[in-house]
């Protein structure tokens, strides 16, 4: 089984990715440790790529969490048998970007490179509310639900969360 979680920033995906990960044994792979090095830099973008090609390559199945649309995008949605795409409204993700924060402050989480300590700032805050959500990126997700009706699950609210995890 490969799987896919996508969605926007807050929203819980690498909390799902963990909980799929861990129930059904598959090799997880966090996108925001590909991307960021420690000390909140940002790695090259075709090591990036060769990082994600190669564990696409050796893996017959895998979940795999974060968007990151340069990274073996086009691949990772082709080759996921399940597309979960998590569309959380902006205040329930900033809610649960502020509820990281106050867990993990000071601390790198198990799905982030180590030397990144939980942040968050303005930027960000701006990123979940607006940026992350302007139609160039909201089209991403919306070729991916057109592309591949059959594969994907999207979930809109903790109540559809709960049945998803009850049926997976």
């Amino acid at each position: 089984m490969k799987i896919a979680v996508i969605g926007y920033s807050g929203c819980g995906k690498s909390t799902l990715t963990e909980y799929i990960g861990k129930k059904r044994q598959l090799p997880i792979l966090f996108l925001d440790k590909v991307h960021w090095l420690p000390g909140w830099k940002e790695r090259p973008a075709e090591e990036e790529r060769k990082i994600v090609s190669d564990f696409l390559d050796q893996h017959d199945s895998w979940v795999i969490d974060g968007n990151y649309s340069k990274i073996c995008w086009d691949r990772r949605m082709k080759d996921a048998d399940r597309i979960v795409f998590l569309a959380f409204g902006r205040g329930t993700c900033l809610l649960r970007a502020l509820k990281r924060y106050v867990t993990w402050r000071g601390k790198t989480r198990k799905s982030m490179t180590k030397g990144c300590p939980e942040k968050i700032d303005i930027e960000f805050v701006k990123w979940i509310l607006w940026d992350g959500r302007v139609r160039r990126r909201r089209r991403i997700f919306e070729t991916v639900k057109r592309k591949y009706p059959d594969k994907m699950v999207c979930i809109k609210c903790q109540r559809q969360m709960k049945q998803f995890l009850i049926k997976d």
